[in-house]
């Protein structure tokens, strides 16, 4: 068994991307293609021409004007300093070539794993949740269970049959947060509470600027260069919503449901934006 790590805090800094820590998993496990995100074409296992030595990127300053903007949204929320450091026991896959296949086949599954502690962190910090706290503890306690296993136990996990378990929960946190904000059941004639059930809409450019969607549920939405600008998302469920490009200057966030690192990365923002205090302002807003 691979060393027991410390229980996750509330603060989520074991989800939260350690990239000194890691054998730059993600610059070699995963496979890209040349598009808008990436410059050329890579194949997974294999290692990103930018990895030097030490792991890090030499290009690291430089990634978006360089053509390498998706690594700048990319979030392994933890996963790539766990497998290096605690599955693996700080072993790297150029010291042990025979472990680098089942390391890189490892890290998405963990990545997985550490994205839905990150949705239970967050649902457990919510005060209106607490009608099922206990059942969200149990889950989260089962979800860590899974990231302690070995490397054969973990490429042998059954992510989606447990995400579904946890999803269950998740919902219900979002219908508790949600409740009396706009988002219940709509009158049949296009009232606020209906448009505000926007789940997995294709909302792609759509002119949402000043917007009050307080308590909307947008799970899974597509919101890809949507004007965002001035909206009011907060208590917004925004789990898996496509944010890419979407323009969330002056926009509030506070405490939107479920948002990640990678969601902002992936969108527009300035110092008008609020964003939750669990989450940090991309550098590249600062140049846009």
């Amino acid at each position: 068994m691979p060393p027991e790590l410390p229980l996750l805090q509330d603060d989520r800094a074991a989800l939260r991307a350690d990239c000194g820590n890691c054998f730059g998993l993600c610059c070699v496990a995963l496979a890209f293609s040349a598009s808008s995100d990436f410059a050329v074409n890579k194949d997974a296992g294999k290692p990103c021409t930018n990895l030097q030595t030490d792991f890090r990127c030499g290009i690291h300053r430089d990634l978006r004007t360089k053509g390498f903007r998706g690594c700048t949204v990319y979030d392994c929320f933890g996963a790539g300093q766990h497998v290096s450091q605690g599955t693996f026991d700080g072993t790297d896959w150029r010291q042990d070539p025979a472990t680098a296949r089942q390391m890189f086949d490892v890290f998405p599954i963990m990545r997985q794993l550490h994205e839905l502690l990150w949705y239970l962190t967050d649902a457990q910090s919510r005060p209106q949740a607490a009608p099922i706290a206990a059942e969200l503890k149990k889950a989260q306690a089962a979800t860590e269970q899974l990231t302690q296993g070995t490397p054969e136990a973990l490429a042998e996990t059954d992510v989606a049959a447990h995400r579904q378990d946890v999803n269950v929960l998740l919902l219900r946190t979002s219908e508790l947060v949600r409740k009396g904000k706009g988002n219940g059941k709509g009158n049949g004639k296009g009232g606020k509470k209906k448009q505000k059930q926007r789940r997995g809409a294709d909302l792609i450019g759509a002119r949402l600027r000043g917007a009050d969607l307080n308590g909307a549920d947008l799970r899974g939405a597509y919101l890809i260069g949507a004007d965002l600008n001035g909206a009011d998302l907060r208590s917004a469920d925004l789990i898996g919503a496509d944010l890419r490009d979407a323009d969330l200057r002056g926009a509030d966030l506070t405490d939107a449901l479920f948002l990640t690192q990678s969601q902002v990365n992936a969108a527009k923002g300035d110092q008008a934006t609020k964003l939750p205090n669990t989450l940090k302002r991309p550098s590249h807003w600062d140049t846009l």
